[in-house]
């Protein structure tokens, strides 16, 4: 795999993450539909007036997702063309292998996610679609970075921590995103208990945040218990990015969900999986 590939897929991995970070910034100042209901244009336009702060987020992010787009149909070009044998098979360490085939499940990802991307704006932002696709998002960075890291990437028998780590992870960042879209991230007053109640007696909302909340402490733990048991690095650096989200989580439902709090929260769980994604494998 030659470094150029690892490159391109670093760099999609990274327009990926940001990709994310302005989804939240997009639901967050509810500018899923600065653009109106037009896709992929803009009210009409590919370069709309920029008047209104909402056009001009949306804008953005769809800029972005053009940038991850072609990084990624750039990536499954040259996953196919090293496959092939095509070019020089030398690196400066020998004979090098030829990547394996996440160009291509990313790019499977990426055609899913466009088309819950538009299905979203037409069907004015149900959060079912809005969730798949925070879901499609994280699976399609995790795949980059898969891709990154290149076909050496080993398996360990049985069941790896950082798959656990991974999977959990995962599944907390879901019901994160059904927390927010769903108008949940108000519904449990105080911190760490939800209005102060271990099991709490309210509405669906409660519960919804309520089990975000179990989640997300149930991967502290897990992170903490790994950590002190492995004792390197890449874990400790997960439970940091984990007590930084508590912290994170906490401020934020503390003075009352503030939008940038909330960017925050959805950067830095963004970081934690993708910290998790590298764990759940090893070269």
């Amino acid at each position: 795999m030659s470094r150029r590939f690892r490159v391109l897929a670093w760099t999609a991995a990274g327009a990926a993450y940001l990709l994310i970070v302005l989804g939240a910034v997009v639901r967050i100042t509810g500018a899923g539909l600065g653009c109106g209901d037009d896709w992929p244009v803009c009210h009409g336009r590919f370069f709309p007036s920029f008047a209104d702060i909402k056009t001009l987020i949306e804008w953005n992010h769809r800029l972005v997702a053009a940038i991850v787009s072609t990084l990624v149909v750039l990536l499954a070009g040259l996953t196919w063309w090293e496959r092939r044998g095509v070019g020089t098979l030398k690196d400066t360490g020998g004979e090098r292998s030829k990547p394996g085939v996440a160009g291509y499940v990313a790019l499977g990802l990426l055609i899913v996610q466009v088309l819950l991307g538009a299905v979203t704006v037409k069907l004015r932002l149900p959060p079912w679609t809005i969730i798949l696709h925070l879901g499609t998002a994280m699976m399609l960075l995790a795949t980059l970075i898969v891709a990154a890291r290149g076909p050496a990437i080993t398996w360990s028998p049985g069941v790896h921590p950082g798959l656990g780590g991974a999977a959990l992870g995962f599944v907390t960042v879901l019901f994160g995103g059904l927390t927010a879209n769903l108008g949940a991230a108000t519904a449990c007053v105080g911190f760490p208990l939800c209005n102060g109640q271990v099991f709490p007696d309210g509405n669906y909302l409660q519960h919804i945040q309520w089990t975000h909340r179990l989640l997300a402490y149930g991967l502290f733990v897990y992170l903490l218990v790994w950590t002190l048991r492995a004792r390197r690095p890449g874990p400790a650096v997960a439970l940091g990015l984990a007590l930084t989200q508590l912290v994170v989580a906490a401020a934020m439902v503390l003075r009352l969900v503030p939008p940038p709090l909330q960017a925050a929260h959805v950067a830095v769980g963004a970081a934690l999986w993708a910290t998790l994604v590298v764990l759940a494998s090893r070269e």
